[in-house]
Order: C-alpha cells, then structure tokens, then sequence
C-alpha cells in the first residue's frame, strides 16, 4: 500500500512538471496549458494550515529537544482529532500542519475540538509544556498534487493566517469559509483588519473554549 501511495504521488508531480516545463517553451499556449492543468489537477477543498504559537521564541529559551517533544505531544493529540473529523493530513512541517477537508463545517468543527481538547490538556501543565495552537482556514478551488501538496490562492490565505496573523486560540478564516458557514449555529464571526493577499477579507472564529 504504500509503495502504491508513492508511486500515485510521484505519477502527478511527474505529470506537472512534463506540463509546466511544455508551458515554458518559447510560443507555448500557456491558457490552453492552465486549462489541462486545472482539469488534470483542479479540486475544492477545505484547506487548514496549524502552528504552534510562541514555537521560535521558545526553541531559544528552552532548547531544541524540549520543543521536539512539544511537536510529538501536538501530533498524538491532534492527529486523531484530524482523522475523526475526516480531514486529510498532507504534510507536517515542522511544528506545522497542512490539512484538507471535503466540508467546511467539519474543518470548522476540526478546528474548535483541537483548541478545546489542548485547553483541557494544557490546565496542569507548566508555560513552557503548554501546546498553543493557531488555525488558518481556507476555502476554494486548488490544485492537489497527489497525497503531498495543494497550491492555490486560498491555500496561500490560509497559510498566512495560521502560520503569520493567528495568536494563540486563534481560529481565523476567509472570505470563503465565512460566506459558507456564516449561518452556523453555536459560533459567531467577527471581522479582522489584516485580510491576507487573495481573499475579499478574513474573519476570527468566536467560540467558547
């Protein structure tokens, strides 16, 4: 199985490259191109991108191996939460997590039970053991390279709210998410100044802890 999932990842990047290296020659026609590449590789999905807040500063103050084992802590917590709530784990990096979902709301819901769960789990531990999340939520067409990667503008949006504009708690959204879970019941959205590059606007999440 997964010499299977190898070969079905390496076959779409292969696929891509060989299209994008065709675009590049001199006289391509690169909108006919695009549109092979979009049919090829265009899907929408639910993108969330994760950080751990504070992670730089603290891998000066405390060490390397302390913060290697706030990683394995935040990946046996939060993977299963990921799973339960279908979401497809594509990458982590470092104290970082790429995710996709079919459905907004169970992203959403994906979202609040990972800082609930962390809530309950950080209540007896020391500042420096505490995992703190952030959440960037995306939404829209991409393009998915096999089971490694998605690329488009929302996947940037995202990225730029969880990684660089979200605090602690934070679950922040687009545009996008907000226009289709805004009638959700049980949690409420307010507006934030800083909309990344690529979304009509972004919005913080208000849920109870």
């Amino acid at each position: 199985m997964g010499d299977r999932r190898s070969i079905n990842s390496s076959a779409s990047e292969d696929r891509l490259e060989k299209l994008i290296a065709e675009r590049m020659k001199p006289g391509a026609d690169k909108e006919k191109i695009d549109e092979r590449i979009w049919d090829l590789f265009g899907e929408t999905w639910c993108v969330m991108f994760t950080d751990l807040s504070g992670f730089s500063r603290g891998v000066a103050k405390f060490g390397i191996i302390h913060f290697l084992q706030t990683i394995h802590e935040s990946e046996r917590i939060l993977i299963p939460i990921i799973e339960n709530n279908d979401g497809i784990l594509l990458k982590v990096e470092g104290d970082s997590f790429l995710v996709i979902f079919r459905n907004v709301a169970k992203a959403i819901q994906c979202a609040i039970t990972m800082q609930r769960t962390l809530k309950a789990y950080n209540e007896d531990k020391s500042d420096e053991e505490k995992v703190l999340l952030c959440v960037g939520l995306g939404y829209g067409k991409m393009l998915r390279i096999g089971d490694s990667d998605v690329f488009g503008a929302e996947v940037n949006a995202a990225s730029k709210l969880g990684e660089d504009t979200a605090e602690a708690w934070d679950i922040l959204v687009t545009d996008a998410v907000y226009q289709r879970a805004k009638q959700s019941r049980g949690i409420s959205f307010e507006e934030i100044d800083d909309a990344p590059a690529g979304s009509n606007g972004a919005y913080k999440i208000i849920y109870s802890l």
